[in-house]
Formats: C-alpha cells, structure tokens, sequence
C-alpha cells in the first residue's frame, strides 16, 4: 500500500484508503456539505501525487461524506474571516487549490469523480476536471460566487466558455443550480448512473477496468433543461452585461417567462461581479486550463482586496440577512477600467503552474 499522508490537522476532514486496487478520497465534513479547507486541498495534492506514482493504484475515486453531495465548495466563512485579517491564508490557499486543480487534470490514471448531490464552486474543481465524472438524479452542480460578490474560479471559466452556445454564460451569470443531465450537457460531466447504483459500482471500480464498470452502470442522461433554449444564445452574446439584462428582459419569443428569471437573477448579484465573470469567460476562450487557473488567482486578489466579495457571504452566511449592499449598486456604474483593473498583472504575486510543477 502507498504511503499515507502524516496526521495532521485537517486529516479527518478527508479520508484515503486503498480498496483493491483502486484508491479512495472521502470527503470527510458531512454537516458542512464536505466543504473545502486548505488543509483538505494540501492532503489531496500530496497523496495523489504519491498515487500517480504507485503502481498498486491503478485508478482513484473522489467522493463525499454523507448524503448531501461531493462539496459544497470552499469553506467561505473561513474566507471571510480570513479577508478581516488581510486574506492572506486565502491567497495560500488558493495557490494550493489550482496546483490540485491542474493536477487533478493531468492525472495520468482514471480519476473517478462521484458527483452526487451538492456539487458547488470548489467542489466543482477537484471534480469536473477529471477523466470519468459521473453524476447522477440527485446532482445539483453550480458556478453561484456571482451570489457572493465572486466570480467563477478552480477552471470554472474555462469549463463555463466550452460549453455549447451561451448556455455557460447563463450559468456563470446568474449562478443557477443545474442538474445532472445539464452538467453533462454543458461538459462538466460523462455518465449518469442513478445514485441507488453509485455504492454497487464503487465496489466493482475495485476489481475491474473503469470503462468496464462505467460501461455495465451507467444509463442514458435524461434531456437537459438548458438544450434548445433559442433564448439563451439571443440574448446572451456579446460583451456588455447591462445589454445582457436589457436582452432578456424585453425577450419575447418562447422562454420569455425563464428570461425574465433569469434577468431578476444577475440584476440581484454584485455588479462588478456579474461584468469580471462575463468578461473573464470572454478572455479564457483558448486559453489552457494552466493559464485559465492563473487568470482567475489574479481576478480573485483583487477580490479580495475589495468589498462586494466580504459583503457577499456576509449577507448569505454570516449575518443571512440576503440584502447585500454592493458597491457599486448597479451594472452602470461599473466602468470598462474597473473591469480591466481585476486583470492587471499582479507582480511577484502572480500564480505561476505549469505541468512540471505539478510532479506528475
């Protein structure tokens, strides 16, 4: 068996174990949702690392405690209270979640992400970017930091540009939950197996190929909510959010009804959030996810650095009052040079990855 990462504080917070020759993640934080902590990221990196290297391990398989999903993201009230004192641990910490991120990629075995229930913001990360994501009727997956005065990060742009037409740009904008079959639409995912079937097929990864496993449980996807929806690509082009917002509002063909939802939704985000995640999705494009990774560590400093990310989950999750005060208040107030202030070079702060440094 491989070595096993040395205790340490967060090693009850995520589980390894051998299982024939499949070797397993646990999300260990049932009650938070398996929300992620710096901790979790660091012991996740430095286990992989010494799977890929193991030739006992033939394939891993990354799931969560409990049975409300895989992760419900990063752990934000940790983020918050460490943005009262200067967000230095978050910066850290990020640093660490991309590097996972990029290796979770690159994996040179079969990564089998259980993407059952709740799969939100971080937990999308250590999930979407693997090579077999499988999810099931229970999925609820979503980009929702604009919610928070944030904007999509662990690769979400990236992911959110490819998907197909404009369907990612709604996503990312109003920060909507979608289900399993959408995840698989938008490219966040490749199987469906029910999730009575998930605990039967853990047990055959442990002595047969993946592809067979995933070949004899998995089940066609049901149809997508988000495929065919003429009024997403019509109102969803272009570069301007206010135009975005005014498209869907005044959208009268069939949909009108989800437009006009959909244009409630990103008036209520951060403003500047809602214009950074549009154009951070317009920048990506052709982007790789290492230089992807780098361009959302960059927009998330000056994040951090700003008011509308703390005020986010302070109206969500600290104080649950739900009546953020952004500042700016609204989409026209938010200039074209603030926008471009959030991707301005960062110095000797900037995040540098690479697949070298990955160690894989």
């Amino acid at each position: 068996m491989a070595a096993m990462v040395p205790d340490r504080p967060a090693a009850a917070e995520v589980l390894f174990e051998r299982r024939g020759r499949l070797g397993v993640v646990t999300l260990n934080r049932p009650r938070a949702v398996n929300a992620l902590t710096a901790g979790m990221a660091s012991a996740m990196l430095e286990q992989l690392r010494l799977w890929a290297d193991d030739d006992a391990v033939a394939a891993v398989l990354v799931r969560g405690a409990g049975d409300r999903g895989l992760c419900a993201g990063g752990d934000i009230v940790a983020i918050y209270r460490d943005m009262l004192d200067g967000g230095n641990a978050t910066a850290a910490f990020w640093a660490e979640e991309y590097t996972l991120n990029l290796l979770i990629s690159n994996y040179p075995k079969p990564y089998v992400a259980l993407m059952d229930g709740l799969v939100l913001g971080g937990g999308v990360g250590i999930s979407a970017h693997g090579s077999v994501r499988i999810v099931t009727e229970r999925t609820r997956l979503g980009m929702p930091e604009t919610t928070i005065g944030f904007v999509p990060d662990v690769g979400g742009t990236l992911l959110l540009s490819r998907a197909p037409g404009e369907t990612g740009t709604h996503a990312a904008l109003t920060g909507a939950h979608l289900s399993g079959a959408d995840a698989v639409f938008l490219g966040f995912a490749d199987f469906f197996i029910p999730s009575s079937k998930l605990a039967s097929f853990a047990v055959a990864l442990e002595h047969e190929a993946v592809e067979a496993a995933v070949a004899r449980f998995a089940e066609a996807a049901p149809p997508s909510g988000l495929a065919g929806q003429d009024w997403i690509d019509a109102c969803y082009t272009g570069n301007d959010a206010g135009e975005i917002v005014r498209r869907l509002r005044a959208f009268d063909g069939q949909g009108r009804e989800e437009a006009a939802k959909a244009a409630e939704a990103i008036a209520a985000k951060s403003p500047t959030a809602v214009k950074v995640a549009l154009e951070s999705l317009r920048r990506v494009k052709g982007l790789t996810l290492e230089k992807a990774l780098e361009q959302e560590y960059r927009v998330g400093l000056r994040f951090l650095a700003g008011s509308d990310f703390r005020e986010g989950i302070r109206a969500q999750v600290v104080d649950k009052d739900y009546s953020p005060r952004w500042q700016p208040a609204t989409l026209a107030e938010v200039s074209d040079e603030d926008v471009e202030s959030y991707f301005a070079p960062l110095g000797n702060r900037e995040l540098r990855l690479s697949k070298e440094h990955n160690n894989v």
